[in-house]
């Protein structure tokens, strides 16, 4: 690693490095635009893939194509519809049976039994770029349903196309909005951190450099290896990018700036701090990346789809931290880090600051400390039993009122609870009219709605209207009922779907890879801590802190979900995806605390390297900690449950492991456990200095970054 950061930092290669991520740049750079373009936000990118309802899909496409999305336009007059309303709603349907997109018939009008609404169904075909362009599409419909329609009478456009339409422009922008917010915050936190007008412009252009060559290795392999991005991946990718890019970004800096501090030549002190700091990143990236392509373990495609996504974007960061940043910062100079400019045989600030302070109260009674800890983040952990995680329905989705969601509720009023979302079964043809009898006379299907099956290529299809709301668990478990009864007629071969099917199958396959998923994650990040430590008890100890983090973190945010944002619950995928982001991300700040211990412990003991591990990197971790929180944040600016709870978990979850659990936890342990941390490795049978005096001097005493405040 010693050539490799030497000839980084050569004072005529740096030259070379920063050219070749500009041609880099410059040729990738148009293809990171095409990203949003190629993301694939039809039903397919998100359902498990060998769901039964999956299969529905796939076997409707016959009947009716897959591109294919129903609008339910709802007409509502709470006095009564009158003739002149009846007759604009007739006018309206023959418009829409002359549209270009129109796939099938125009269903309705449908008069409601209260004679106070009626419902037009229009078969939309907008493509495979549909979900893109709903908005508009819905926007054009209720324009022309209001067009000539009297006054007291109020329109509603719902069904899939209302909802995919609101999603879409809850997405629209997202690469933007979050591309931006996250920049902000990472401006903000890197002035606070070094105090200095110009060195924060170094680390966000690296970061920006990483997106950009990121996104467009991405856009390449949605053909090359057929990869899924959809809108979900392609925001936490810009979230993940720029938070653990700047983390990377900001352990080297500090690094960095620590040997100056004892080399006159920057190339030199840069050479240094690369070869120290390159392992302790290179293996917070390799534990990142790899528990994210964990997730191909998953039955989701979405999560399924951005694991391969998130690694990409991991690899590509560190790739640019550990070159274009080193490079950049000895072409620019010493002078960068101005007006706190380090010189040779400058005092360390961590001798006496924050951190070091924390270390030595620790130090008084490190049992009561880790114990006295451990016990109050495992009552934070108790609110765990308030999470919930269900399938949230379409008004719980959002975190402001939708228009599909308003006209969603006047349907429900005015006509049976599942209309506009039906049911679909499709079976064998020559047994079309045994599966209809049994789908017919299932407890919670309105037998008079189920259809004459569509017989077509040996497939029949038919739909049939549920009793009870299509998001509620009664829906769920008529759907389970339907799916008994059809199953059971003899060489059917019938399958259910349809939304409901969609949600209940997308709940169980979210709850399965949950529980597949998340010994895989631990498992790999064992695997690493103890190739990097060279260890077994120490990463068993940072593992079991990392976990009760995690478990603290989701106890507190489930409170606040409940009682403070008031939530209906948590997406059934909020528990992996903050699992996946808390134990991954947050063994980065143990790795960089304990590579730093035991890299002094193998100078001057572990029990004085412990503490002068956490004086070391206190400042650069909080740091680092304070950017993760701040760009996970962010999500909280997109209008959908999903997305605010994520950000606010994850971000609460770094601040909690920064703060407290590395910086409290970990290094109480450290000073309890001594030496045998390193069992079975010679360290752990190293004679211990704990009685020594502190060291003191530069060459000593190595420091960081100064605490953040």
């Amino acid at each position: 690693m010693s050539k490799v950061a030497g000839w980084i930092t050569h004072r005529y290669a740096k030259f070379v490095v920063v050219a070749f991520w500009l041609v880099v740049v410059a040729l990738l750079g148009p293809l990171a635009g095409k990203l949003s373009g190629a993301q694939d936000n039809d039903a397919a990118s998100w359902l498990p893939g060998e769901a039964e309802s999956t299969q529905v899909v796939e076997a409707a496409s016959t009947f009716v194509s897959e591109n294919t999305i129903p609008a339910v336009i709802v007409y509502e007059n709470t006095d009564g519809l009158t003739p002149d309303d009846l007759a604009a709603i007739q006018a309206d349907v023959q418009q829409f049976a002359g549209l270009d997109t129109l796939d099938g018939k125009v269903v309705g009008p449908i008069p409601s039994k209260d004679g106070q609404a009626a419902q037009v169904v229009v078969p939309l075909n907008l493509g495979s770029d549909g979900w893109d362009l709903a908005a508009d599409a819905v926007d054009d419909l209720k324009a022309t349903a209001k067009d000539g329609l009297p006054a007291g009478t109020d329109v509603y456009v719902t069904g899939p196309a209302g909802q995919a339409a609101d999603s879409s422009e809850a997405f629209s922008g997202i690469d933007s909005t979050l591309l931006y917010a996250a920049a902000g915050v990472v401006i903000v936190i890197l002035l606070l951190t070094y105090r200095s007008p110009v060195l924060w412009v170094l680390p966000l252009v690296s970061a920006g450099v990483a997106l950009t060559v990121a996104q467009a290795v991405i856009y390449l392999l949605t053909d090359a290896v057929d990869l899924t991005v959809n809108a979900q991946s392609a925001g936490i990718l810009t979230v993940l990018v720029f938070g653990a890019g700047t983390d990377y970004a900001l352990l080297l800096t500090a690094r960095y700036r620590e040997e100056l501090r004892r080399h006159s030549d920057r190339h030199a002190a840069m050479a240094v701090a690369l070869h120290r700091a390159a392992p302790a990143i290179l293996a917070s990236g390799a534990t990142v990346a790899l528990g994210m392509l964990a997730l191909l373990f998953a039955s989701m495609n979405s999560t399924a789809g951005l694991g391969p996504v998130a690694a990409i974007g991991i690899v590509v960061a560190l790739a640019v931290m550990l070159t274009l940043l080193p490079a950049l910062l000895v072409l620019v100079g010493r002078w960068v880090f101005w007006p706190r400019v380090p010189h040779v045989g400058d005092r360390e600030p961590t001798e006496t600051g924050f951190w070091a302070r924390v270390g030595g109260r620790i130090e008084r009674h490190p049992r009561r400390t880790w114990i006295g800890t451990a016990a109050i983040l495992l009552v934070a952990a108790v609110g765990v039993v308030q999470l919930n995680p269900t399938t949230l329905t379409t008004e719980q989705q959002f975190t402001t009122e939708q228009p599909s969601v308003v006209g969603e509720q006047v349907l429900a009023a005015h006509f049976p609870a599942g209309a506009g979302t039906p049911v679909v079964v499709v079976a064998n043809a020559d047994q079309a009219d045994a599966v209809k009898t049994a789908f017919a006379g299932t407890e919670g299907i309105d037998a008079a709605s189920v259809t004459d099956p569509v017989v077509k290529d040996g497939t029949a299809y038919m739909e049939g209207t549920l009793t009870s709301e299509p998001d509620s668990d009664e829906a769920y478990d008529t759907v389970d009922r339907v799916r008994d009864s059809v199953h059971a007629v003899p060489d059917a071969d019938a399958l259910v779907g349809g939304t409901t099917a969609v949600n209940l199958d997308v709940e169980r396959a979210a709850t399965r890879d949950t529980v597949v998923i998340m010994p895989i994650i631990l498992l790999v990040v064992f695997l690493i801590l103890v190739l990097l430590l060279r260890a077994v008890l120490a990463p068993l100890v940072l593992i079991g802190t990392v976990v009760l983090s995690f478990a603290a973190a989701m106890g507190v945010s489930a409170l606040v979900f409940r009682h403070v944002f008031d939530y209906a619950g948590v997406d059934v995928g909020f528990p992996l995806f903050v699992f996946v982001f808390l134990v991954a991300l947050g063994i980065d700040y143990n790795i960089f605390l304990m590579t730093r211990v035991r890299e002094e412990a193998l100078r001057i003991g572990h029990h004085r390297g412990s503490l002068l591990g956490l004086a070391a990197t206190g400042g650069v971790i909080t740091s680092a900690g304070l950017v993760l929180a701040g760009t996970f944040a962010v999500l909280g600016t997109l209008p959908l449950v999903a997305f605010a709870e994520i950000g606010f978990a994850v971000a609460f979850g770094v601040l909690l492991d920064t703060l407290v659990v590395r910086s409290v936890l970990v290094t109480a342990l450290n000073l309890d456990i001594g030496k045998r941390m390193w069992w079975p490795s010679a360290l752990s049978r190293r004679p211990d200095s704990s009685d020594a005096p502190a060291p003191g001097g530069p060459e000593a005493q190595p420091a960081a970054l100064e605490p953040v405040g």
